[in-house]
């Protein structure tokens, strides 16, 4: 970085270069350019423990696209970006925003320097929001003021939860987390998630978590169906319902490759509260 780099939220601190965060590595798996040497180590290590990780990455990403478009087409106009990472191609408010040009988005991450890269990127990008929160803290969440300049939530609002819940604990008690988002936004609000599975025989999961201990938050969280299912009660979900990321309302492929047919690694849905729209 040049000497001329300012973090919004004053400098990180050594131990967050020191230590992997899920928000670069995942930005080197996207082929992104922010992230350092130890995420990049963190990476490869990910990569040689289960080839398919890319993949499985790059599918999560490309159901982002897709959910966010659908909900753009529905009517949803603002949403709220739980963990969003690193800013990359294809960042919610671009793709929204070719449906919408006025739609607005309010980014949330753990990660300071994860926020730092946001606030530099997004710069005075008008109706953006980038804030540094806990999602386990809905109510702080909620109540940040980059978050409520952005959204008015007494109306809908996308909540957007794209392979982040893995990192919310059972101690941390998830269906609380999820439902205190939910509880608070607006009838015919929506909900997009992605998450980690646990019972897809066609990903050695255990090889792709071991690594993962070395996150500052730890060891991810991998869950059934069933298990997400659960924390998603009461969200009445839309076509095909509760799937693999890659069979969600999938595209046509141009090219075949590893992950050629609909697979893997993560379930999602999407879906609204009562008396929202209906795809």
């Amino acid at each position: 970085m040049g000497d001329d780099f300012r973090w919004p939220l004053g400098p990180p601190g050594a131990a967050n270069f020191d230590i992997p965060s899920s928000a670069r590595v995942y930005d080197f798996l996207l082929g992104g350019t922010s992230h350092g040497a130890v995420d990049r180590v963190m990476g490869r290590d990910l990569a040689r423990a289960e080839p398919l990780v890319v993949s499985i990455v790059r599918e999560n990403r490309s159901f982002l696209r897709r959910a966010v478009t659908f909900l753009a087409h529905a009517g949803v106009d603002q949403f709220l970006d739980l963990g969003s990472g690193i800013p990359t191609m294809g960042n919610t408010h671009e793709v929204a925003r070719r449906v919408n040009p006025d739609a607005r988005v309010a980014y949330v991450d753990i990660d300071p320097v994860a926020v730092s890269h946001g606030e530099l990127l997004l710069g005075e990008a008008r109706g953006v929001s980038v804030t540094h929160a806990d999602m386990r803290d809905p109510d702080k969440v909620l109540g940040a003021a980059a978050v409520t300049e952005v959204l008015d939530f007494s109306r809908p609002v996308g909540v957007l939860m794209f392979s982040v819940l893995q990192h919310v604990s059972a101690a941390d008690d998830p269906a609380a987390v999820v439902a205190g988002f939910l509880s608070r936004v607006a009838p015919g609000s929506a909900l997009a998630v992605s998450h980690l599975t646990a019972d897809d025989p066609r990903i050695d999961m255990d090889a792709i978590l071991g690594p993962t201990d070395a996150y500052l938050s730890g060891r991810a969280t991998t869950r059934s169906a069933a298990e997400l299912a659960a924390l998603i009660e009461g969200v009445d979900l839309v076509e095909p319902g509760l799937v693999y990321a890659a069979q969600w309302r999938p595209e046509a492929r141009r090219h075949r490759g590893p992950l050629a047919e609909p697979c893997c690694g993560h379930r999602a849905a999407v879906g609204f509260l009562p008396a929202g729209a209906r795809g």
